[in-house]
């Protein structure tokens, strides 16, 4: 199993929205891809961030490497561009892909 993990640090000024926008259009175009298998958005409560910004880590789980190459290829740029061209100057994010070893959920 693959975990494709996002992390955000976002303006707190667009928090909201923000919020709204992964869960009702971002997150969404990301599953229709047909790649990922589910998502999680998980929220950073340690360490704390500065009065101005939130963090946040989305994660998406796929079957396979060869899964998230095709996704990095086919539709990762454009959504990335999306992303930024939205809340461009108003957020950083770092990508992370890794292997799950092992789990009990």
């Amino acid at each position: 199993m693959i975990v494709y993990s996002v992390s955000v640090i976002i303006k707190n000024s667009i928090l909201d929205d923000w919020l709204n926008w992964m869960k009702n259009e971002h997150i969404p175009e990301v599953m229709a891809t047909g790649y990922f298998l589910n998502y999680k958005i998980l929220k950073t409560l340690i360490p704390s961030e500065d009065a101005d910004e939130r963090a946040f880590i989305i994660q998406y789980t796929l079957n396979s490497i060869e899964d998230y190459y095709n996704y990095a290829e086919k539709f990762s740029p454009t959504l990335q561009r999306k992303f930024q061209e939205k809340f461009s100057g108003k957020f950083k994010a770092n990508r992370t892909v890794l292997e799950l070893i092992d789990s009990n959920i």
